[in-house]
């Protein structure tokens, strides 16, 4: 059993991991703004009470950095495909920083393994600055006292997709489905959050790559 924390665990693809990590044995503990994510009740969704949830400002790690105590693996899974300047959410401060910031908390804690769930290509209704904000992350990283893994996906699809339009997300779906057009795709091509989510899990569990590109997650 591995002890993790996933950062951005109400997110989209962060509440996808805590979900299979709690399924496959694990203990797990969620710190983001959210919270609990509010996916009610009933059959699939009982995972969720065996997650510790805490609701912090990631930028004030004094309130959550109790929460890496005796914790083997950190997955930052935080992230923004559209900024809103005037609340402060910024590519540079929620992709980046918020990044950086976790992984030297980590770092601090003596946990073993980091995992950074980057990007290949930007989203399709995401400005450039979006995957910039991901590489300066990766390079602030790489030189931590760490185990770090950094995830390269493209485009996440599937059920309740912050990140783009409805019908781009079933496109998604169906694009993902032909492999004549994903062989195409290259680094732009749709993955399913349940794949890069276990590939995020796996990788906390036994990390043995550095680096995963498209490629990597999609065949693992």
């Amino acid at each position: 059993m591995t002890r993790l924390l996933v950062v951005g665990g109400s997110g989209f693809i962060g509440r996808e991991l805590c979900r299979q990590a709690v399924e496959a044995g694990h203990e797990v503990r969620s710190v983001s703004h959210g919270g609990r994510p509010d996916i009610g009740v009933g059959p699939g969704t009982n995972w969720a009470e065996s997650v510790e949830w805490t609701s912090a400002d990631l930028f004030a790690p004094n309130v959550w950095r109790d929460r890496l105590r005796g914790v083997d693996s950190v997955v930052h899974a935080v992230g923004i495909a559209h900024e809103s300047p005037k609340t402060g959410r910024t590519f540079e401060r929620l992709n980046g920083d918020s990044a950086i910031l976790t992984a030297l908390e980590a770092e601090r804690a003596g946990v073993e393994t980091f995992v950074f769930l980057s990007s290949a290509a930007k989203y399709p209704t995401a400005r450039g600055a979006y995957l910039q904000s991901k590489r300066r992350a990766e390079q602030a990283i790489a030189g931590l006292n760490l185990d770090t893994v950094v995830l390269r996906p493209g485009p996440v699809y599937g059920p309740d997709q912050p990140h783009f339009p409805r019908p781009l997300n079933v496109l998604c779906q169906l694009v993902d489905r032909v492999p004549a057009i994903t062989t195409r795709l290259g680094t732009a091509r749709p993955i399913a959050v349940e794949q890069v989510g276990r590939v995020a899990l796996d990788s906390a569990v036994d990390p043995d790559q550095r680096l995963l590109t498209v490629e990597d997650i999609v065949t693992a």
